[in-house]
């Protein structure tokens, strides 16, 4: 597992942190899947903001 798959990424909009090793299990994105690779339609859960309003937060 390489560093970029257990980064975790905050939402610069809600403070909500993606964190891989837990996934997003409310929109079937699995644990182990890192950032770059979520779903191109994935949004925030908490304030639906795009993936481009995250920040690398390790």
């Amino acid at each position: 597992m390489s560093a970029t798959d257990t980064e975790r990424y905050i939402c610069a909009n809600c403070g909500y942190v993606y964190d891989p090793a837990v996934g997003d299990p409310m929109n079937t994105v699995l644990p182990g899947t890192p950032f770059t690779d979520l779903p191109e339609a994935w949004v925030c859960p908490m304030c639906y903001a795009s993936t481009d309003q995250f920040d690398l937060l390790d």
